[in-house]
């Protein structure tokens, strides 16, 4: 059962880092930077923009709740869940929470066909990378030891493999 505590540090966190980086900032480039747009359809980069808010917001959501409820903390680096998180999508992908950001970031930049925002987008991958890199994997490895050691190799950073039937 999740506490509330952790629910309601995990909600606080979401709000602070994730919601920034994902909405208030790309909203702000969007008003302050409207020009050049990306050479798109509007009514097609409309449905494919809120379809990758839609798929990257749920995406966040399912990982944020395997942190509280399978890892008992939360995803801020200041409060580590207890328990290495491997179920759900983390079965398949070792970074879903960065990937369900830049799909909410890229479906703005597809929604109002900003150039900036998919600056921002670009911007925000590179860091991202560089992050798990530089920071999450050494740490991971150092707090999980062999257990991490045998979820990287067995699961793919970024994407999930495509396996034969």
């Amino acid at each position: 059962m999740a506490s509330p505590r952790i629910v309601l540090k995990t909600a606080a966190f979401t709000l602070l880092v994730p919601f920034t980086v994902a909405v208030a900032i790309p909203r702000a480039l969007q008003r302050w930077r409207p020009h050049p747009r990306v050479p798109l359809d509007s009514r097609f980069a409309r449905t494919a923009g809120s379809a990758s808010i839609l798929v990257g917001s749920l995406l966040y959501a399912h990982t944020a709740w395997r942190f509280v409820t399978e890892g008992e903390g939360t995803p801020s680096p200041t409060d580590d869940p207890d328990e290495l998180v491997t179920g759900g999508i983390y079965a398949y992908v070792r970074n879903p929470m960065y990937v369900g950001v830049l799909l909410v970031i890229v479906g703005q930049a597809l929604r109002f066909r900003s150039v900036s925002i998919c600056w921002w987008a670009a911007g925000c991958w590179i860091g991202f990378h560089n992050r798990v890199l530089e920071y999450e994997e050494p740490h991971l490895a150092e707090a999980y030891g062999e257990k991490y050691d045998r979820y990287r190799e067995r699961v793919p950073r970024w994407l999930p493999r495509v396996r034969r039937p």
